[in-house]
């Protein structure tokens, strides 16, 4: 008959007794962490302790001048909002269709208001919102495409909003402060700073139009809604229109670019008077793609004429276009400069050309069986 061990028994007791000590540990652990914020409650006092306010001080000089640019500013710009006038061909019915949103800017004290063609074009009509809150109906004025400008007109007859002061962008040196206020995605009298990242930018225009020449680079924020807003100096003058944005992606990537305020007071006062803007032009034709294939024939640079118009400035100054013989077709002038300024391509030419004015007289180095010569040409207006 086998007995049971009393020695064994007696070994795995303290075993069992380790264990269970272990297990209710762990237990009494879990309940505290459990009821630990319940605990905490109880003990802490009823009453939430009071925190003192910290005294701020003054703020900085920069944030100061910041801060009263934009109160100085905001009353100039505006928020337009455009559309589009679709008929139902079932009913025949006629619906305004939101298009998009844009900014500008009170141009003077008549009403005018400044921004880019793109965010009017296309559209049947535009509303435009002051800081105040009035909205009003806009009446369009005139457009410069080849500039991304547009002039609209509100008819204010109290409370006038003050025009944004002009500024200069010859004298503009990379570095310095710019301010940019607008609507982006919306969000309406938006301020954003940068500096002036770089001069004389080009892009290339859009729907076969020339490209847009001598634009401001900017890092300042600008997204879609900032179009036709203010670039503003440290003076809170204007000194270009917030006009297009490098991004891959569609939203701010650091890059913006404004049309300068030189070009806007050429361009704003003839779109005021006229509704249309007169470029400068020689009376000569041109062409882009037929000057890169002449230039890749005969080297160098320049821009070659084509044909000149019977009549036109270039003809009374001798100017001569390309010639059709029985050995083919025959180069005409190729104009090497304007006024000691290098002229690469047609681009360049045109933006040389429309920096001037209609009857100014300026100088052509041009480029004829391989001889130089000096013309002066009387600009004329352009078709």
């Amino acid at each position: 008959m086998a007995y049971p061990d009393p020695y064994r028994r007696s070994e795995s007791a303290p075993f069992v007794r380790r264990w269970l000590f272990i297990t209710a540990c762990i237990a009494v652990l879990m309940l505290l962490w459990r009821f630990l914020p319940a605990i905490e409650a109880w003990l802490s006092p009823s009453e939430a302790e009071e925190r003192t306010v910290t005294a701020r001080g003054d703020l900085a000089a920069d944030e100061k001048a910041t801060i009263e640019l934009f109160e100085q500013s905001r009353a100039s710009v505006v928020y337009i909002t455009t559309a589009q006038l679709v008929r139902d061909v079932w009913t025949r019915n006629v619906f305004s269709v939101p298009r998009g949103t844009g900014s500008g800017f009170v141009w003077d004290d008549a009403g005018h208001i400044v921004t880019n063609f793109h965010v009017i074009e296309g559209a049947s009509e535009a509303i435009i919102k002051l800081a105040d809150g009035r909205d009003y109906q806009a009446a369009l004025v005139g457009v410069s495409p080849a500039h991304d400008i547009a002039v609209l007109k509100i008819g204010v007859g109290f409370k006038r909003p003050p025009a944004v002061p002009i500024g200069t962008s010859a004298d503009l040196k990379v570095g310095q402060k710019v301010f940019a206020i607008g609507n982006p995605f919306g969000l309406d009298w938006t301020l954003t700073t940068g500096i002036v990242s770089a001069l004389d930018r080009s892009l290339p225009g859009e729907g076969g139009r020339s490209a847009i020449s001598h634009l401001i680079q900017t890092d300042a924020a600008i997204n879609p809604g900032n179009s036709g807003g203010p670039l503003l100096d440290s003076a809170g003058r204007l000194i270009g229109i917030n006009t297009a944005i490098y991004s891959p992606s569609g939203a701010f990537a650091g890059i913006g670019f404004a049309v300068p305020v030189d070009t806007v007071m050429r361009v704003v006062p003839q779109l005021i008077k006229t509704g249309r803007y007169i470029r400068p032009a020689l009376g000569i034709e041109v062409d882009e793609q037929l000057n890169r294939r002449l230039l890749a024939l005969t080297g160098g640079q320049g821009v070659f004429v084509l044909r000149v118009s019977p009549g036109s400035a270039a003809h009374k100054a001798g100017l001569m276009g390309a010639e059709v013989t029985h050995q083919g077709i025959v180069p005409g002038d190729r104009i090497v400069s304007v006024d000691d300024t290098v002229v690469e391509d047609v681009a360049q030419l045109l933006a040389l050309l429309d920096d001037k004015k209609v009857g100014d007289v300026v100088v052509l180095s041009v480029e004829r069986a391989g001889k130089l010569r000096e013309v002066p040409v009387e600009l004329q207006p352009g078709i």
